[in-house]
């Protein structure tokens, strides 16, 4: 038998470095449970319609369709896709990890702006390729800084548009313009976790440029505005090949039963999701206008299109404290030390009384320094 010094098995390297994804707390230091406005979850809830369907999903003791050919073809109708362009995966965040690793390896890059989704980088060491961050604009995704970024190595590159966590948003020229700037076997990702909360009308192009193009995918979530978070469910469209890929390396059965029923309806539940943009339109202007008025403590908040406020101390005041005092409150924030952003806090856009809450928490604080 050949010999061996190693006494136990030994991870890549690679692998070794990764730091494991960070959820929103939930809870504060203390154990008590807290209104989490951390995650970007939906504060409605779930479609009625969803959750019945979930209910009468069923045998348990029976695997669900592994191609989840319903959903598919509901979501193909809902956004003009043929069904066969479709992959549905366990949350986006499953169809981005294949995507990555279907296109990049040891020795290549996969590009994002600075400030961008925070399993970004993640994804990227997992497979021991190269994170590159590009320069942001006033925190912001740029197109110029991502395009100079890229060199013979880059492989991928991911555009979550809106932005998490600074909430920003390149529009359709902007995105045509990065998809133009790129050489044809560059994967462009454009990640839509928070299309749906975007204003009628307003609509970045990723569908199209992923119909059109055999390098761009585009991925969903019905995590956020459908309010189906803790079923894990998401999809990517893109041209056949990529779509390929992503089968290939999706898990088998990846999409439960009573996840696949409840997306189908919550699909046909358009009530529900124009309720939760309205709604989350209606308290992220009340908010940035309260975050506004303390604009001469240092505090301000950047502009977002998705369904949380990006708010950064900049004063007298720390987000630290902030952070604390929120939680003395009753309400879980997000703070991003991790991510280069420990002068701020993400906040999920939650229910008025909540948003009320926050906004007077850090009045006060501000008004006291």
């Amino acid at each position: 038998m050949t010999q061996r010094s190693q006494i136990r098995p030994v991870p890549k390297p690679y692998v070794e470095r990764i730091h494991a994804y960070v959820p929103g707390k939930s809870s504060g230091a203390d154990g008590k449970p807290l209104a989490k406005l951390s995650a970007n979850e939906n504060p409605l809830g779930s479609s009625p319609q969803a959750l019945a369907a979930k209910a009468g999903a069923g045998a348990l003791a029976l695997y669900p369709d592994p191609d989840s050919r319903a959903l598919r073809e509901a979501i193909g109708a809902l956004h003009g896709i043929d069904p066969a362009r479709i992959v549905c995966g366990a949350g986006s965040g499953e169809m981005l990890q294949c995507a990555v690793q279907a296109f990049a390896g040891v020795g290549d890059e996969v590009l994002f702006s600075r400030y961008s989704f925070s399993l970004y980088p993640l994804l990227a060491h997992k497979v021991g390729a190269k994170a590159v961050f590009a320069d942001d604009a006033d925190y912001a995704a740029s197109v110029d800084n991502i395009l100079a970024a890229v060199t013979e190595r880059t492989k991928v590159v991911l555009l979550d548009n809106p932005n998490n966590p600074v909430g920003s948003w390149l529009d359709a020229g902007e995105v045509a313009r990065l998809h133009s700037g790129l050489a044809a076997d560059v994967l462009l990702v454009v990640d839509q976790a928070y299309a749906e909360y975007l204003a009628p009308g307003e609509d970045d192009g990723g569908l199209a440029l992923a119909a059109a193009h055999d390098n761009v995918l585009v991925t969903r979530t019905f995590s956020k505005a459908h309010g189906l978070a803790a079923e894990r469910i998401g999809w990517a469209t893109g041209a056949p090949h990529l779509v390929d890929m992503l089968n290939r390396l999706r898990g088998a059965f990846n999409v439960s039963a009573t996840g696949q029923a409840a997306a189908t309806a919550a699909l046909a539940d358009r009530q529900f999701v124009e309720h939760s943009r309205a709604h989350n339109a209606e308290e992220l202007q009340r908010f940035a206008q309260a975050i506004a008025a303390l604009g001469n403590h240092g505090i301000r908040m950047i502009p977002s299109r998705a369904n949380f406020a990006l708010v950064l101390f900049e004063g007298g005041l720390s987000a630290e404290t902030a952070l604390a005092a929120i939680a003395d409150a009753g309400i879980a924030v997000r703070h991003l030390p991790s991510q280069g952003l420990a002068h701020a806090l993400r906040i999920t856009i939650g229910t008025r009384e909540q948003m009320d809450r926050v906004a007077q928490v850090i009045r006060n604080l501000a008004e006291a320094v």
